[in-house]
């Protein structure tokens, strides 16, 4: 496994990395014991970051995890974790505000079973945009109420999370120096849409450790094939299918294609990918041990031709 330095955080994180939102059955029922297992086979196989949020199953996602993460040392992961976008009987729901953020905090320790966050996330910023107070909230309360946290030594770093670049950056552009020390980014850096690398610059110049998800792009880059409820656009949806059957034909399933390339810029420090079950685990990291095949992703991307960068607004 290869690590990365995570931008001026002095964190050092495995190029794949660990994400637990499979373990609060967001996709599919799930086995706790074997989701529990799950957790150290990552670990065991190289990965250090696990990245979660209280969103995720609505809490089940945090409390599953825990369950391995009292199994484990402390000192054998990075943990993550979120504030700002919850959720309760099937209901989602948003509360950026300082308070929350804080309470929020303790929360998640709890359920972890831990007494330390390394990197705490204001989760999905693109809503609070959308709420009174916009986005400026998350400057003038929600971070500062996280740093406030970070100097009592509750948290290490901060960060934010969201699907639109433009808003990461506006956070940044907008709060004091050092304030936002990564970022979370989603579906922007992988076979059908690297949007992400022509902000590369701009957020190592802030020194920030960025981290890239979903390199599958939420299931389009899969032989399963998307989701009803993806979000993407139908063009998008039908080339990513032909490029999947392309692989098929090849013999190199896209997944494979798919996560090799979300781990090979050096520049991107890790990707987060997720899943319940072990053998994922250990097939992914598999793959991304092996060689890419650089003509094929030249193939894939001519098949997805003017679907490529194709977004979708957050749900």
């Amino acid at each position: 496994m290869e690590y990365r330095k995570l931008g001026n955080t002095g964190l050092e994180v495995s190029a794949l990395s660990f994400g637990a939102s499979s373990l609060g059955g967001v996709f599919h029922d799930i086995d706790e014991g074997r989701a529990v297992d799950t957790v150290a086979v990552a670990l065991d196989g190289g990965m250090n970051l696990i990245d979660v949020s209280p969103y995720y199953g609505h809490y089940k996602a945090e409390t599953v995890l825990g369950k391995a993460l009292r199994q484990l040392p402390r000192d054998r992961y990075i943990l993550s974790t979120k504030v700002g976008r919850y959720g309760r009987d099937g209901v989602n729901t948003w509360d950026y505000s300082g308070r929350r953020a804080q309470e929020s905090v303790y929360e998640s320790m709890d359920r972890l079973g831990v007494e330390h966050i390394d990197l705490i996330h204001v989760h999905d910023i693109e809503f609070q945009a959308g709420l009174p107070g916009g986005l400026q909230k998350v400057v003038e309360e929600t971070l500062p109420a996280l740093v406030e946290l970070k100097e009592k030594g509750i948290v290490s770093h901060v960060g934010i999370t969201d699907l639109q670049l433009a808003n990461l950056r506006w956070v940044v552009d907008h709060s004091p120096k050092g304030t936002v020390e990564t970022v979370l980014n989603f579906c922007h850096y992988c076979l059908c849409d690297d949007a992400l690398a022509d902000h590369l610059d701009y957020f190592e110049q802030h020194g920030i450790g960025l981290i890239n998800a979903s390199p599958l792009s939420m299931g389009l880059l899969s032989s399963r094939g998307a989701p009803a409820w993806h979000p993407a656009p139908q063009p998008l949806v039908e080339a990513c299918r032909r490029a999947t059957e392309y692989c098929a034909q090849k013999g190199y399933p896209i997944e494979k294609l798919a996560m090799q390339f979300a781990v090979s810029n050096p520049r991107v420090p890790t990707t987060l990918f997720s899943s319940a079950n072990p053998d994922n685990v250990r097939r992914n990291l598999e793959y991304v041990s092996e060689p890419i095949d650089w003509q094929l992703v030249k193939e894939v991307q001519e098949i997805i031709g003017p679907a490529m960068r194709m977004t979708w607004c957050n749900t």
